[in-house]
Formats: C-alpha cells, sequence, structure tokens
C-alpha cells in the first residue's frame, strides 16, 4: 500500500501512525497538495491528503475512512478501535473532538496564512478559534481523569489522534493553547511522541 502526503498534515499523520501500530506495510510518498500538485493528481485527481492507494491500485481518501478500510485488514488484537459498544462510545467521543480541533485548526491557518490580510474576516476568525478552544475545552475534560491512554489497557485510536491533534495545532498556532490550561492534554502528547512510533513519524 502506498499512502500519499506529507505528516505535516494531522490526517496523514493519524494514519501513518495507526498502519505502524496494526503492523500494515507501507509506502509513504510525501507529496504535498501546494507545491506536487501534477505529481500528486496523477495519483488522485481530487488531491486530497491522505491518499491510501491500496495493494489493487484502489485510492481511498479521508483518513477515518481510511482508518476502518484498515481495521477490517487485521486481526482484534490489532485494531485501534475497541468493540465493545461503551468503549467504543468513548473513543469516539474523544477523535470526534480532536478532529474538530484539527478542522479548526487548518481553518484558521488557511484564513491567516493563505488569504491576504485585507481580505481575513475577523468575526469568522474569532469564532473558529472559539471553536478549536472548546473542541480543545472538552477533550482536556475527557483526559483528566486519566494517567496513561484513554482506556486501561492499549493506545487506541483516540490517543492517537488526540495527539497528533495537539501536536498540529502547537506547531502552527502555539498561541491558542495556553499550557496551563490543558495540562492532560500536553501530558498525553508528551506521553505520546516519546513512543518509538511516533518518533519515527514526526510531525512536518
Amino acid at each position: 500500500m502506498r499512502l500519499i502526503g506529507r505528516l505535516d498534515s494531522p490526517y496523514v499523520r493519524r494514519v501513518a501512525i495507526a498502519m505502524r501500530l496494526m503492523g500494515l506495510a507501507f509506502d509513504h510518498e510525501p507529496l504535498s497538495v501546494f507545491r506536487d500538485v501534477e505529481a500528486f493528481a496523477a495519483i488522485n485527481p481530487v488531491i486530497k491528503a491522505p491518499t491510501l492507494v491500496t495493494d489493487d491500485g484502489t485510492a481511498l481518501i479521508d483518513s477515518t475512512l481510511i482508518l476502518m478500510y484498515l481495521d477490517s485488514l487485521v486481526p482484534a488484537d490489532r485494531r485501534l478501535q475497541p468493540e465493545a459498544a461503551d468503549a467504543l462510545l468513548t473513543v469516539q467521543h474523544a477523535v470526534g473532538l480532536a478532529l474538530a480541533a484539527c478542522e479548526k485548526t487548518v481553518q484558521i491557518v488557511y484564513e491567516t496564512q493563505l488569504r491576504p490580510a485585507d481580505k481575513q474576516h475577523a468575526p469568522w476568525l474569532d469564532r473558529v478559534r472559539g471553536q478549536a478552544q472548546a473542541a480543545y475545552d472538552l477533550l482536556e475534560q475527557a483526559y483528566r481523569p486519566v494517567d496513561d491512554w484513554l482506556l486501561p489497557d492499549r493506545m487506541t485510536q483516540a490517543d492517537i489522534t488526540a495527539a497528533v491533534a495537539w501536536r498540529f495545532t502547537n506547531g502552527m498556532l502555539a498561541d491558542l493553547l495556553a499550557p496551563d490550561r490543558y495540562p492532560a492534554l500536553a501530558a498525553l502528547s508528551a506521553r505520546a511522541e516519546a513512543t518509538p512510533v511516533f518518533q519515527a513519524l514526526p510531525f512536518g
């Protein structure tokens, strides 16, 4: 399989880390959706990262859909989503918040770095910043009672996505996240980034 996209995208990075943890072999092609448009379009005309090209040549897009497919390829003990309904609800709640935080961070970055300053809309930026912080506030509440991973037995997609989101936002918009406001998420990020798989697939 081939994973297309750069690790400065939290969506690409969460898939890459998950694949490594699942023990799935893949070739990583770090193409940029901005600088490598023609090369990316030759693989996937939609030019969306991540793109996973399966062994039969199918191009899958959207990190969540890719991860659903990958879970089907491995035995239960290597899947990153729990099967029990209550545990799955806990994990999916955290994943949803982390993905919302990623989405809002991306919107802020695009608005402030791609749009000319005189075209930026301050009320829209204020709203999106508020949404990003609300997502992180709720994610912090989910991790406050936790000393290790969200579920007691192993790292799940919740921990991967939350840690990847936190590192991404800190890397792109450090002023958005005060460490004293989010101590549990800061601790989660430090734990995750210290693991061999996160270190092998660093942000950026």
